[in-house]
């Protein structure tokens, strides 16, 4: 039977990338064409980080938040915008000592971390329910959040009326993200988002998204992505076993071997394997009444 599948372009993330990418979007202005780009090839939501202008490198700087939202906002975009909650959880354990953070550290508190949301007020925010050693290129890492701090930032959102796209990264973030559900914390319908393929993360293949259905509870939506070559496999997928789908440069840089993409150009294939399986992208405003967010967010 044919649905409504919500197309996520995740349009940049935070990071490392190819500099040889010649269209990569970096600046609040191209972050905000790549969005309208995504929205022009046919996707339902954008998922939003900021980069330093003048490094190229991740960033949580609030004053590039508000700048940006600001920029698609006054240009008038229609898709669902979410915004990336996922900085200030970069713990990097000194050498010596994992007791010791290591420069370079980036472990926010609950105030300094979701700001950015309490200013722009989203239709929509990532919220990463998870701890996890991960890499970035050759960066080691762990990306750490308590309970206490997934409490108290799911608590902030729902006081804001900003939905959380649950990000899991294990079985047991679903776990945990279905007792925040039991606890009050998260509006229904929950709306969780599957991270298939990372480094020391969950394989990217049907067995997984299906391990993982059945830990969902009732009632809740969900979204599964692939990384570098698993994007569109992903896809797919995804469609297959009643999922929504999320593509973007964050993701993925390549149309194929050597051959980099556009988010505009990741977002029609997309929308091409969709249909391809018997099934329509949902607009903007349909996504909207799927997820339940009320009136666009201006």
């Amino acid at each position: 039977m044919s649905r409504k599948v919500i197309l996520t372009c995740a349009v940049t993330g935070e990071n490392q990338y190819n500099r040889a990418h010649p269209n990569f979007p970096i600046t609040p202005t191209q972050i905000a064409d790549a969005a309208f780009e995504a929205q022009e090839a046919g996707a339902s939501a954008v998922h939003l980080h900021v980069r330093n202008p003048e490094t190229g490198a991740g960033s949580r700087d609030p004053k590039l938040f508000a700048e940006l939202t600001q920029n698609v906002r006054s240009r008038g975009l229609r898709v669902v915008l979410n915004l990336t909650c996922g900085g200030g959880a970069l713990y990097l354990p000194s050498p010596e000592n994992d007791a010791i953070a290591a420069p370079g550290t980036d472990v926010g508190d609950v105030q300094n971390r979701t700001r950015h949301i309490r200013e722009n007020r989203p239709e929509v925010c990532s919220l990463d329910v998870t701890t996890q050693n991960q890499m970035d290129g050759e960066l080691e890492y762990i990306y750490m959040h308590s309970q206490r701090t997934l409490r108290a930032m799911a608590k902030t959102f729902r006081d804001l009326g900003v939905k959380p796209e649950l990000e899991v990264f294990a079985p047991g973030d679903v776990l945990f993200a279905n007792q925040m559900i039991e606890e009050g914390l998260i509006a229904p319908p929950p709306f969780f988002q599957m991270v298939l393929g990372t480094r020391w993360g969950l394989p990217a293949d049907v067995e997984t998204i299906l391990y993982l259905k059945r830990l969902l509870p009732a009632g809740a939506m969900w979204s599964a992505f692939g990384i570098a070559r698993m994007q569109m496999p992903m896809v797919a997928q995804s469609v297959l076993l009643g999922g929504h789908v999320r593509v973007g440069l964050e993701d993925n840089l390549y149309l194929s071997r050597g051959v980099f993409a556009t988010n505009g150009q990741l977002v029609a294939r997309a929308k091409r394997i969709v249909e391809d399986l018997g099934h329509t992208v949902a607009t903007p405003d349909e996504a909207r009444e799927m997820l339940q967010l009320g009136k666009r967010s201006r």
